[in-house]
């Protein structure tokens, strides 16, 4: 006898939307979307920097569920911390300056052997799919996202990473010409994060190249980036550049500006506070709501044993 265990972010099937209303509701979305493109997607550029749009919608793999609605698209397209463009969460005029294709990956460090590789061959060779994921940002709001993408351990095989690798530490673009926020000199640039080879190797890790059944829009980072749905979003890098593979652990970039209130580790707890503001509760985006944060951000099932004998680290901000 086979005993299916629901995992903690599933929802009961008979509150499942089903197959086939689910991508009728994409049809439909998709005319409105194409309408409304230049507001939320930020119009031609968005459009010019969409990549193959062949490979989108993905086929929604069943495994990654909620329990909770989809965020509308119109609330999420519209509010985004992308600080390269500004310190606003309006950062989509601004974003639509960022050039996405070309966009190569680069691979190095402790790996078999460094490449590069572009964003639209990467997708070809790893194949994509859609997952919805909480999103929970460290400022207190949270949405849900179907993203589109493949999971981080796929890029990881590619790599073929050297036995002395421990951390992958991912690096956004840097163009100060073209992405204004990066003339701040108070900042630690480029962005930067990480993440232990065992967390990236963890199912949830996902690597993101679309979302709403679309190409990554410019303010969301594209053309690529990470979203590792257990920890406060920040450490979801955006507009990626370069992988590398590293016996030491990264300086990450909110670590290296103020290590007093953003660690390494980041994940979501809502019995640990930041320094200047509760984590108990997180603003629903697009709606009045308040709910409390779940541990992990209701993942712990899934990776709270990555931490085991890590409990003298500050695990939690």
């Amino acid at each position: 006898m086979v005993i299916k265990r629901k995992r903690g972010w599933e929802m009961p099937e008979h509150l499942a939307t089903s197959e086939a209303l689910f991508l009728n509701r994409r049809v439909l979305i998709g005319g409105a979307a194409g309408l409304a493109a230049g507001s939320l997607l930020g119009g031609r550029a968005a459009l010019a920097a969409a990549g193959d749009q062949t490979l989108y919608p993905a086929a929604q793999n069943p495994a990654y569920t909620l329990d909770r609605a989809i965020t509308p698209e119109r609330f999420s397209a519209d509010y985004n911390n992308f600080y390269e463009f500004g310190t606003s969460k309006t950062v989509l005029p601004a974003a639509n300056a960022l050039k996405t294709h070309p966009w190569t990956l680069k691979i190095d460090g402790l790996v078999e052997k460094p490449f590069e590789i572009g964003v639209d061959d990467l997708i070809r060779k790893v194949g994509l799919e859609e997952r919805l994921y909480r999103h929970r940002c460290v400022e207190a709001w949270s949405m849900a996202v179907p993203w589109t993408g493949f999971p981080l351990s796929k890029l990881v095989a590619l790599a073929k990473p050297a036995s002395g690798a421990k951390y992958i530490r991912f690096e956004t673009f840097m163009d100060k010409a073209m992405a204004p926020g990066q003339r701040a000199f108070f900042y630690p640039w480029p962005y930067t994060e990480g993440l232990t080879l065992a967390e990236a190797g963890n199912d949830l890790a996902f690597v993101v190249t679309g979302v709403y059944g679309k190409p990554l829009p410019n303010q969301f980072g594209a053309p690529i980036r990470i979203a590792v749905p257990w920890k406060y979003g920040f450490k979801s890098a955006k507009s990626i550049v370069k992988v590398s593979f590293t016996a030491d652990r990264p300086k990450t970039f909110w670590e290296g500006l103020q290590a007093s209130e953003y660690g390494f580790w980041a994940n979501v707890n809502p019995a640990v506070p930041h320094p200047r503001w509760s984590q108990a509760t997180e603003r629903v985006l697009g709606t009045d709501q308040r709910v409390p944060t779940l541990i992990y951000n209701g993942y712990g099932e899934q990776v709270a044993g990555l931490y085991k004998g890590l409990e003298g680290e500050r695990l939690f901000l």
